[in-house]
């Protein structure tokens, strides 16, 4: 495990779809890594796909399934035209834009292949869904660690089936920590050792012969509570595009305000009569563990947030 101590200290944050879902919320989320990056001898990045492009990509395979190619073909190219717009707001090197475009294509033709295999088979089963749902993670982890690059900082690219050990529950997988702790150490020590942040894909893992899965509602707050704990991170941070956690809607409610502290049974109490904002099955490791978490405001860094506590 990582040695903790005052001069290493390990912080994990979490960035939701709305959060990298446009260029000038990406520009607020790669901000957030770069101000904070001098306070944390390590830190781990874990990015959802863009906001709105796994509803895309999962609608054009069930569209497939029912012989209906037109929508992944569309989906094909609104990804590409959303991705590619992005790129060329943060990545003016060519040799970078290229290499982002070339990275692009190929997940955009895996996405491709799928939906003719299930346009042939007529159905789109639990794995397939799976293989395809992540492909918006793993689009989104390379623009994010791209564009950072494009700044100058050291990061790289990680596919979080190459570190998260699941079984075959396609859909709602769940995590083996003891598997995933030695896959995650093996993979992200060398790049800690050289400094280099690792900005991670939420929401998917792999079986241990390799096949992708999802882990569910809330996979990408799964995924930074599995590296938080596995990595004995200092802290969690989830962000996301509310002032933490709410006392209603404010988009009904416009008296809401943020509650700045909860313990994990008052969250669980929420997500039960409804709330959205986290789900306890995501958070539980980290909060067993011990290790703090914050839901914090992409676009209102500098408020407090709710710290959740055991």
């Amino acid at each position: 495990m990582v040695q903790k101590s005052n001069a290493k200290r390990m912080l994990v944050m979490k960035f939701g779809g709305t959060s990298v879902g446009s260029a000038e919320a990406l520009a607020q989320a790669m901000g957030i890594v770069e101000s904070n990056r001098p306070n944390w001898t390590h830190m781990v990045v874990v990015v959802s796909a863009l906001s709105g492009a796994t509803n895309l990509l999962l609608d054009g395979a069930m569209q497939a399934a029912q012989g209906k190619p037109e929508a992944y073909l569309k989906a094909e190219v609104a990804l590409r035209s959303r991705h590619t717009a992005m790129a060329e707001a943060f990545l003016s090197t060519g040799n970078r834009q290229e290499r982002f475009r070339f990275e692009m294509e190929e997940l955009i033709s895996q996405f491709s292949r799928f939906c003719q295999a299930i346009t042939i088979l007529g159905e789109a089963t639990p794995r397939a869904l799976d293989a395809v749902a992540g492909l918006g993670e793993r689009l989104s982890a390379r623009l994010f660690a791209s564009a950072l690059q494009e700044r100058g900082f050291a990061t790289e690219p990680i596919d979080a089936f190459d570190l998260i050990v699941t079984d075959s529950q396609y859909q709602s997988a769940v995590p083996d920590f003891e598997a995933s702790s030695e896959k995650t150490m093996n993979c992200l020590q060398s790049l800690f050792s050289r400094g280099i942040v690792p900005i991670v894909t939420g929401f998917i893992g792999a079986t241990p012969e390799g096949i992708p899965t999802t882990l569910g509602r809330g996979g990408s707050d799964y995924s930074a509570a599995i590296l938080g704990t596995i990595l004995e991170a200092d802290e969690v941070w989830i962000w996301t595009d509310v002032d933490g956690v709410m006392t209603a809607d404010p988009r009904f409610i416009p008296e809401a305000h943020t509650i700045p502290e909860l313990t994990f049974r008052e969250v669980a109490e929420l997500a039960y009569f409804g709330a959205k904002v986290l789900h306890p099955k995501t958070i539980r490791p980290v909060v067993d563990k011990g290790i703090g978490l914050r839901v914090c405001n992409t676009f209102a860094p500098e408020k407090p947030g709710t710290f959740v506590i055991s």
